[in-house]
């Protein structure tokens, strides 16, 4: 894949983007990142049951074995057998066993339950699929009988896209913040900073528990969790006010800000149109590097039971049944969702480390 890339075939003539396109472990990052998001907006194509599926008769059965060579060794269309649930009284404990009496051939296009394909057109086709009858669990059951992998696909819906919700507020309040702090200078900037730095002590972990407490119990899950997230980038703004704030002080002594205010231009137009745009690159690297936060800020308060309540998906709690010692062991399959958060976690850190090598003036080099 990373040779669709490739910088001499399609002679790339932006020199930034082009040393970007040259690390290919950013690149791959990138892919996966891709991947993940195509998986979490076409979620209802790719998932194999609707989000509310629930099997309590198989209560944590473990992912369907998938087979492509019949008992005459030869291959064929891919087939699963269903789950058998049987209590052994030797070990008293439930085992599942293949039901081997009857094979069911998996579909691919087939059409099942209805969702909303883009979040609006009406569709009923999925990619992939089992014959009638038939029981398929890519990543097995959770104890309430769920399939894990469609609720993987929906769970992501909201780890990695509900921190986004959050840099929108922030991002904004802090660059003008900011900027108008380094600009103005003096007792105005001391007062200004004296407040951001006010709004950095405040404890957000006692706070989140707080929010927990005071919210509205009638509240869906989600609404509950974006709330939580609104009020907390009003505080986390401050941060990155106090960056920019630092750049801008360095940015105003240039001469093209000195010859702008000689040739009368206003403050404001000063600091949106000279100012600002020069901070550019350090609010892209910024943004690469604060999502990973997010996410874990999600998951985490998923875990403690702070943020998406259940049935609701998320992969903080689903990830909250793999903490028990006897599932880590015999049902590793819960244990994907820490997976893929720490996959985007790690992807998302590296493409902005690069982005930040690319940006930064004094490593650029002849591409």
């Amino acid at each position: 894949m990373v040779k669709l890339f490739n910088t001499r075939r399609y002679k790339l003539k932006n020199p930034e983007l082009r040393r970007f396109l040259k690390d290919k472990i950013s690149v791959a990052a990138l892919l996966i990142l891709v991947l993940m998001y195509l998986g979490i907006l076409f979620a209802g194509f790719f998932a194999v049951y609707d989000k509310d599926y629930s099997n309590r008769k198989l209560s944590y059965a473990p992912p369907s074995n998938v087979y492509f060579i019949d008992k005459e060794g030869k291959f064929t269309k891919p087939y699963t057998y269903n789950w058998k649930r049987e209590f052994n009284k030797d070990t008293l404990s439930i085992e599942y066993r293949q039901d081997r009496s009857h094979k069911y051939y998996l579909k691919f296009f087939k059409k099942g339950f209805e969702y909303k394909f883009l979040g609006f057109i009406k569709c009923k086709r999925h990619f992939i699929s089992v014959e009638d009858g038939g029981e398929l669990y890519l990543l097995g059951l959770d104890i309430n009988g769920r399939d894990n992998f469609s609720r993987l696909l929906y769970g992501g819906q909201i780890s990695l896209t509900i921190g986004f919700l959050a840099l929108f507020i922030s991002f904004p309040i802090g660059l003008l913040y900011g900027g108008i702090s380094g600009y103005l200078g003096g007792k105005i900037d001391n007062i200004m900073m004296r407040f951001a730095e006010a709004i950095m002590s405040v404890p957000s972990f006692y706070l989140l528990i707080i929010l927990a407490a005071i919210l509205p119990s009638g509240m869906t899950s989600s609404q509950r969790f974006a709330l939580i997230t609104i009020i907390l980038a009003f505080i986390g703004w401050a941060g990155f006010a106090r960056v920019v704030r630092g750049m801008v002080l360095s940015i105003k002594t240039q001469d093209y800000v000195k010859a702008a205010l000689v040739s009368g231009c206003s403050r404001t137009r000063i600091i949106l149109k000279h100012i600002l745009p020069q901070t550019s690159s350090y609010v892209i690297i910024a943004v690469a590097l604060s999502v990973p936060s997010y996410i874990l800020a999600e998951s985490g308060l998923s875990f403690l039971g702070l943020g998406i309540q259940q049935p609701d998906a998320s992969w903080g709690n689903m990830l909250k049944e793999a903490q028990e010692f006897a599932n880590i062991i015999y049902r590793p399959w819960l244990l994907t969702p820490g997976f893929l958060i720490f996959v985007a976690v790690l992807s998302y850190n590296l493409i902005g480390d690069t982005i930040r090598d690319v940006l930064d003036p004094k490593s650029k080099i002849k591409a």
